[in-house]
């Protein structure tokens, strides 16, 4: 059995981490609004946040999937665009990084 790169144990535990956001920010969109109509439109405005929030977790948990499968295929680490390599540095600071950084622009 192969040892899991420290990259790979990272995507994979912020995935994870992930995963248990989303569903908690599902569960509190899904909830009863509050019959009071000032109370109401806190909520709303708290929902607007929640679903950017939301957002941003999907592309993200997305971004970690696509790094996932490069780990898999051998590719991490190589920029999908240039195919040169991505810096540990980058790496370490956006583990699911695609682009190198002068692809990054």
């Amino acid at each position: 059995m192969n040892a899991m790169n420290p990259h790979e144990a990272r995507l994979l535990a912020r995935k994870h981490e992930l995963t248990r956001r989303l569903g908690k920010i599902e569960t509190d969109l899904d909830a009863t609004p509050n019959p009071d109509s000032e109370e109401r439109a806190t909520e709303r405005e708290n929902d607007e946040v929640l679903e950017e929030l939301g957002l941003q977790g999907q592309m993200e948990l997305k971004a970690i999937e696509a790094a996932l499968r490069r780990v898999a295929d051998g590719t991490y680490g190589t920029c999908v665009r240039c195919g040169g390599a991505i810096s540990r540095e980058r790496l370490e600071a956006v583990p699911h990084a695609a682009l190198c950084r002068e692809c990054m622009g």
